[in-house]
């Protein structure tokens, strides 16, 4: 090769995308090999505070459960179950300390953490207006060293006054992400509001519309995008399932995995194969792997059901996402062999974060060959 030739490739080529370094080593650090993506979440805190009161009520003990055994729970499913995963999901406030400090997060794996709190207020229709968790911060987040900030907004297009107000909280939040170079993944997810319930007939139809929309407008404030399945089994067939997770990959500016919902196992395990089907770039899921995990009889058959059924479920969707989903690199245009070839300019630490809060080094200029 001739002197001044070279075969790499400029870094601004990941820049232009918004992969800057923290970010990029963030994708790195919960994706699996092949770019895809198998997340476990365990940052539910309402919904596992319910289970839990249920089944302490069915044994003759009618009381909320203490933080130890929240605490306690989502420790013993992680330390079971992310071993399958690519990624963990938790909470600040009961889990995120926790499962670092007990290692029941291998060193390996990656780790989210969610920056909103549990229920927030609403407004007169209904509609959920997000808030961020008490005492905590995107800040606290990157400097805990995980890997991703997970935000939940709860979103409808057309409920204007909510929709307006989680919007403003969404770009609040990738700005602080851009600030301390951390990933961002968003959750938005639909609702009924006014008089609507879950099971009405209006709500259930406009839900497709409303992931599709909601990803079109809201996929560009984030780096992953955590969607819900577009469509109802029992409203939709199978052709207008496809069609609608073909608009959602359309519509989404970056790489979306598929959230679960709720659902039961089974019914997620089919929306996975559709979903990696359609450009989907893997899962983030949750109660459709440990939703039994609560009405297990004691605290042993509690971790063996974690560490058989629930890491067989996940380890299940992980071979499925790793054989047919979409790498997230090719959301971008990239893959792995070309980005060995990759290699930053020369004094780019100077120019990195400058215009997002971050001191370039006082305004000094590298100069090539300058050595320190």
């Amino acid at each position: 090769m001739a002197a001044g030739e070279s075969k790499t490739k400029s870094a601004t080529l990941l820049t232009s995308f918004g992969l800057t370094p923290g970010k990029l080593r963030g994708l790195q650090r919960i994706s699996n090999p092949n770019g895809t993506l198998t997340m476990l979440a365990l940052d539910q805190n309402s919904s596992m505070i319910e289970m839990a009161h249920k089944a302490l009520k069915e044994s003759g003990h009618d009381r909320e459960p203490t933080f130890a055994e929240i605490a306690d729970a989502k420790v013993d499913m992680a330390r079971e179950m992310s071993g399958a995963s690519s990624a963990l999901l938790i909470d600040g406030y009961y889990g995120a300390f926790s499962v670092v400090a007990s290692g029941a997060i291998a060193p390996e794996k990656g780790l989210l953490i969610r920056v909103e709190k549990s229920g927030s207020p609403k407004n007169s229709v209904g509609a959920p207006l997000a808030e961020i968790e008490p005492g905590w911060s995107v800040q606290k987040i990157k400097y805990m060293g995980a890997d991703a900030v997970k935000l939940l907004a709860p979103f409808e297009p057309d409920e204007s006054s909510s929709a307006e107000h989680q919007l403003q909280l969404v770009k609040h939040i990738y700005e602080e992400c851009r600030k301390y170079d951390i990933l961002l993944l968003l959750e938005p997810v639909a609702f009924p509001y006014g008089s609507e319930k879950k099971t009405d007939d209006s709500y259930r139809r406009r839900k497709a519309h409303t992931v599709i929309e909601s990803a079109r407008l809201l996929s560009r404030w984030c780096d992953i995008y955590k969607a819900e399945f577009p469509g109802d089994s029992e409203l939709d067939d199978e052709t207008k399932q496809r069609d609608n997770l073909q608009a959602l990959t359309e519509s989404s500016v970056t790489p979306w995995v598929l959230l679960s919902a709720g659902v039961d196992y089974p019914q997620y395990k089919r929306q996975v194969e559709l979903a990696v089907e359609s450009g989907c770039s893997g899962v983030l899921g949750g109660r459709a792997f440990w939703k039994e995990y609560f009405t297990q009889g004691d605290a042993a058959a509690r971790t063996k059901f974690a560490a058989t059924t629930g890491r067989n479920r996940v380890a299940e969707i992980a071979e499925i996402v790793q054989s047919n989903a979409t790498s997230l690199w090719e959301k971008y245009g990239l893959n792995k062999e070309a980005m060995k070839e990759i290699r930053a300019a020369e004094g780019w630490h100077a120019r990195y974060l400058a215009g997002v809060g971050t001191s370039t080094g006082g305004g000094h200029v590298v100069r090539p060959g300058e050595v320190y």
